[in-house]
């Protein structure tokens, strides 16, 4: 899977910008603010995913437009693909990402997952070792959409069953014949919450092992990770366990069990990354995770994503650093950086981001 150009219209700071990407390897550098970042989630956002910095649609589009709109070139090693996404602004009175392949409309942007695959560092995801549990299923459910879109059909309809029963479970005394509704919402959860925690078990089952060897390697063998799934209960038990935690949850107000409080334990050396874990550690385990996402989604659709790597070498020793720039060969990369002097020695290309424009 490769870039072979970019062009970004009224993106946060960027009023108009085309890249031209180098086929390994392109540096993206300037002064912080300048909208190296905003260059790199660009990219991102031909995936068909949100923002990986966790902005609304509304606050990538530049204030005042009406719209921000990105197109990529990109291919595969079977075809060529131009992928459009409008970002609708507050001016135009719309909402939400549309898409188009090929010059023919997807409609959400969401639709088009899939078509282009990337793997995404950004320092804010070091929420993956030292944030709670929300951040590690998002970084699972982010993967398994790019893999399998079905997934994000799935997953959409078991967050709304959720969301319903939340909402019956406040209102539960209020409401008649609030068990028999609570018992329709369980079957929808039951149907997809397997599915979902199946799924996860089984990517975790391949990313883990692949993780665990890529931070020993980065290591350079000094320190083991080891990667443990937490599911919400044994495959084939989750209605029995919505069953039991029903009373739990009538008084609670919401739903205590299930796929949406799924987690896994990151621990270097026996001890909790999150707790005992170093930045320089933590850092690492992260890109221990990525590095393996790319290389499941190789392993299981025969083509490795784009990396797309923000600020990825600050807070790595030397070692981790010339290991993590032998990983990039023979693959696409993008990295942003203050400083390119540690990419001097590698063939590629590199760009200057000054005030949101390329110079």
């Amino acid at each position: 899977m490769k870039v072979d150009s970019i062009q970004v219209q009224n993106f946060r700071n960027i009023v108009s910008a085309q890249l031209f990407a180098d086929p390994e390897l392109t540096v993206i550098t300037g002064q912080n603010g300048q909208g190296k970042t905003n260059l790199l989630e660009s990219i991102w956002l031909l995936t068909g995913s949100k923002s990986f910095r966790g902005a609304k649609d509304l606050e990538l589009v530049k204030q005042g437009e009406d719209f921000a709109r990105i197109i990529g070139e990109t291919n595969n090693s079977v075809k060529t693909n131009k992928i459009e996404v409008l970002i609708a602004g507050a001016e135009s009175g719309k909402r939400g990402r549309s898409a188009k392949v090929n010059g023919v409309p997807y409609g959400r942007a969401a639709s088009i997952a899939g078509v282009f695959t990337a793997v995404v560092f950004d320092p804010g995801h070091l929420s993956l070792v030292k944030g709670g549990p929300e951040g590690r299923r998002r970084f699972l459910d982010a993967a398994l959409c790019q893999l399998y879109p079905g997934y994000i059909n799935t997953l959409r309809r078991f967050t709304r069953a959720i969301s319903q029963k939340n909402a019956l479970l406040k209102k539960y005394y209020e409401t008649s014949d609030a068990a028999a509704m609570l018992d329709a919402f369980d079957v929808e959860i039951v149907q997809t919450g397997t599915e979902i925690s199946a799924r996860r078990a089984a990517y975790l089952t391949l990313a883990g092992p692949l993780a665990q060897q890529l931070y020993a390697e980065l290591s350079s063998g000094a320190e083991q990770m080891e990667v443990t799934f937490l599911p919400c209960a044994p495959q084939g038990q989750l209605a029995g366990l919505l069953k039991n935690s029903r009373p739990t949850d009538i008084r609670a107000g919401f739903c205590t069990a299930g796929p949406h409080r799924e987690d896994f334990e990151t621990t270097i050396n026996g001890k909790s990354a999150r707790v005992y874990g170093s930045q320089g550690q933590q850092r690492s385990a992260v890109l221990g995770f990525k590095l393996a996402e790319a290389a499941c989604a190789k392993e299981i659709t025969g083509e490795h994503p784009v990396m797309l790597l923000d600020d990825v070498l600050s807070e790595l020793d030397e070692t981790r650093q010339a290991y993590l720039l032998s990983r990039m060969s023979g693959k696409q990369s993008f990295v942003t950086t203050c400083d390119a002097s540690a990419f001097g020695r590698t063939a590629g290309k590199i760009v200057e981001v000054k005030g949101g424009q390329l110079i």
